[in-house]
């Protein structure tokens, strides 16, 4: 099972949001010439077939095989014709944001769930047209992503949810059962501790920005959050969060997590060899990782699924995330663009996308297709995008995330009490503020 690749993806988009954060000092927060560049003029868009050129940049493995739906797309639209040019990850913001400010725009892209507040920041797209698609058709989280100020800039386009993955074997000569909540996932751990395994669960320690994302899940299933309701205010140090990084700090603090890993190449090796025995931001798409390592069916035989265990009153909250369609304002063909988009948030299509490339739709209908529906390890990911969260909605997240992540690792290595560290980052958060 091959599919999009979350975790490959943290490192590039770190410096990818960075790079548009940087890029909206440059230009002021966003432009000031006149039309929907400020953020809301949009074309009305009928059901006539699509014509003319669309001009579509593309970033990261999911461009290279995009041809394949451009086929099916233009067989139903046959005076469209697609250009498509694929952009280096680490290069795609820099080259977007100066193609925003020198109007050489493409006239679509698609912008994953990381950096979607960024650019909509910089005030270089459209809204998404007036009845182009219904946003009940999307799983919440992800339409609420691109949505600012009541707004919403983006179509999605795929979705996906992370999950606890674990070793089925290990856990079953532990005598551990996959954990529930958080006292389950700590029982669990220090089960396949007494067992032998060095480190029983892989969390994410990289001490930046989607470090912080992870207690950001955990702090959400303890009822806290970083950023209040209407995104003007920091929370970041409340009670719920500090009870929650402690726990999350707990577990390398007793052995039963890594403070130095696994880094990305070793996440298959280190479960795979037992050092590790659970991924907690794991899903469906490591499958493929193992069956490449270990010989085909290594995972089904080895490898199963869990939710992310609820908190300590029952709180739900998964990390989700995906990408959506994004029509830039100096677009020269908004019309076949937005069709683009609208046709790939068939449902249809979003199967026949899952079958090509593994991406999970960000539609919902798309979900009672028997390829999704018949695979209990996908349901697991279905009821995720139902619990997931959204990152704060503002241009500074990825600076103020990074500076949590770099307080986290004094709470593990330096020995600096949780409240104290997010105290920390709320006074450098306030400083930076919103961005926008």
């Amino acid at each position: 099972m091959h599919t999009i690749t979350p975790r490959r993806r943290k490192a590039m988009l770190a410096g990818t949001a960075l790079a548009v954060s940087t890029a909206l000092l440059l230009t002021g927060c966003g432009r000031s010439d006149d039309g929907p560049a400020a953020g809301g003029g949009s074309t009305k868009v009928d059901d006539k077939p699509a014509t003319g050129s669309v001009e579509i940049w593309t970033q990261g493995a999911d461009g290279a095989e995009l041809p394949q739906m451009f086929d099916e797309f233009t067989k139903a639209n046959p005076d469209v014709k697609i250009n498509m040019t694929q952009v280096p990850e680490a290069e795609f913001a820099s080259k977007l944001t100066a193609a925003i400010t020198a109007g050489t725009v493409p006239d679509l892209i698609y912008s994953f769930t990381e950096t979607q507040s960024s650019l909509i920041a910089t005030g270089g797209f459209d809204a998404v047209p007036d009845g182009l698609v219904d946003p009940k058709d999307f799983f919440d989280v992800i339409w609420d992503n691109s949505v600012k100020d009541g707004v919403a800039y983006g179509v999605p386009w795929y979705a996906y949810a992370d999950m606890v993955l674990y070793r089925t074997d290990l856990a079953a000569e532990a005598g551990v059962e996959a954990p529930k909540d958080w006292d389950g996932l700590r029982t669990f751990a220090e089960g396949l501790k007494k067992s032998g395994v060095e480190y029983p669960l892989a969390l994410y320690a990289a001490y930046d920005a989607y470090t912080a994302r992870q207690l950001l899940t955990f702090a959400a299933q303890n009822g806290g959050g970083f950023i209040a309701d209407d995104q003007s205010t920091w929370t970041i140090n409340s009670p719920e969060n500090v009870k929650a990084l402690e726990y999350w700090a707990g577990f390398m603090a007793d052995g039963l997590a890594s403070p130095d890993g696994p880094a990305f190449l070793d996440t298959v090796s280190w479960t795979t060899t037992g050092k590790n025995a659970a991924i907690v931001d794991g899903g469906p798409w490591f499958y493929g990782w193992f069956d490449d390592a270990n010989g085909a069916g290594w995972a089904e035989k080895n490898i199963s699924l869990a939710a992310m265990p609820v908190g300590p009153d029952g709180d739900a909250a998964t990390t989700v995330g995906g990408g959506s369609w994004m029509v830039p304002s100096d677009s020269k063909n908004k019309d076949a663009a937005w069709k683009f988009a609208r046709w790939m948030s068939q449902p249809e299509q979003q199967v026949k996308w899952y079958e090509i490339f593994k991406n999970m739709p960000a539609v919902k209908a798309a979900w009672e297709d028997p390829e999704l529906s018949s695979d209990p390890l996908l349901q697991t990911v279905e009821a995720g995008l139902k619990t997931g969260i959204t990152l704060p909605k503002v241009s500074t997240w990825t600076q103020v995330g990074t500076i949590i992540g770099e307080q986290m690792e004094k709470v593990v290595r330096g020995g600096l009490s949780a409240k104290d560290a997010l105290d920390a980052a709320q006074a450098q958060a306030e400083s930076i503020g919103m961005g926008d």
